[in-house]
């Protein structure tokens, strides 16, 4: 069984490479928009928003995929930021982020 310094320090790896994949995907003009800080501050968003909006709980259809509606995600991740004051966002731009995230969450289970 890991420790809890172990697991945090595989979220903190998983979290890197998905940032690093995320910066990847990113078409060229927007590669320069959003810092690494950024593009971790998004992740931790998105996670939070997976994991209280309820999405993560519908049931999958019968390839075992969820519906995620990536505009109302983008939406969110710029109101969050805007409230949070991490500046404004359009949602069109951070929808890259949103399909790299779950284009990463793809590659993984790809390879299990």
């Amino acid at each position: 069984m890991a420790t809890l310094d172990e697991e945090l320090l595989q979220e903190a790896e998983d979290d890197r490479k998905t940032v690093e994949y995320i910066q990847n995907y990113l078409p060229q003009e927007l590669k320069e928009r959003f810092s690494e800080e950024e593009l971790y501050y998004f992740l931790d968003v998105l996670v939070d928003y997976y994991t209280n909006s309820g999405v993560l709980d519908a049931k999958p259809d019968s390839e075992g995929f969820i519906d995620i509606d990536i505009e109302a995600v983008s939406e969110h991740l710029a109101a969050q930021a805007k409230k949070d004051k991490m500046g404004t966002f359009e949602p069109d731009e951070l929808r890259w982020i949103v399909e790299g995230e779950m284009e990463y969450a793809e590659s993984l289970e790809d390879e299990e």
